[in-house]
């Protein structure tokens, strides 16, 4: 590789992480074309960026970036290495996670998301577990809106309580003076008695 195609091919990777919230660096050795393309294609779906790149190379382009220092990641650059780039925190770990079931690879090298660096394949399942932005987005509407949703149900189911409790009392109001006529005499009866 000469000396200008490493510059572009430093450039292409910062231009990857430029915006890039979630980096995850994944060792792909040991697949073969078939499913490499498989993971790639799902990687695809998922809207997930993958790149395979020569360590060198990532990390001059990770050292010119500004505003986050990846230094604690360089040590895992060894070996083959592709970089994931997500909006999704979660989503490079489940779809590694998920790959894994049929294979051994790939494996979790180091990732940066939400302004943390985890190193080594051990942390797999705990980002996998990361929730994303918009599940705890969701969570946080669903908590909101609960309480709402009770008293939007309650003041819309009032006015049926109001007729229903309204339907109960006009049968009572009609049935209390047959009930009542036989009694009133006796009261006006016992009325007199008591002066």
């Amino acid at each position: 590789m000469t000396k200008d195609q490493k510059v572009v091919a430093i450039q292409e990777i910062k231009d990857l992480l430029q915006d890039a919230k979630v980096v995850y660096v994944a060792d792909l050795e040991g697949l073969n074309a078939a499913k490499s393309s498989d993971f790639r294609r799902q990687a695809f779906k998922q809207n997930i960026k993958v790149k395979v790149v020569k360590n060198t190379l990532l990390q001059k382009a990770m050292e010119q970036m500004e505003g986050v220092d990846y230094s604690e990641m360089f040590p895992t650059f060894k070996g083959n290495s592709a970089i994931l780039i997500s909006e999704t925190a979660n989503a490079p770990a489940k779809l590694i996670q998920g790959f894994r079931k049929k294979e051994e690879k790939p494996a979790l090298k180091s990732a940066y998301l939400q302004e943390t660096f985890y190193v080594g394949d051990n942390n797999l399942d705990a980002l996998a577990n990361i929730k994303s932005r918009e599940e705890m987005i969701g969570e946080i509407i669903g908590l909101l809106q609960s309480p709402i949703q009770r008293v939007v149900s309650a003041l819309q189911n009032k006015p049926e309580t109001v007729e229903a409790k309204a339907e109960e009392a006009a049968p009572a109001v009609e049935e209390a003076p047959a009930t009542e006529t036989p009694e009133t005499p006796a009261a006006e009866g016992e009325a007199p008695a008591a002066e």
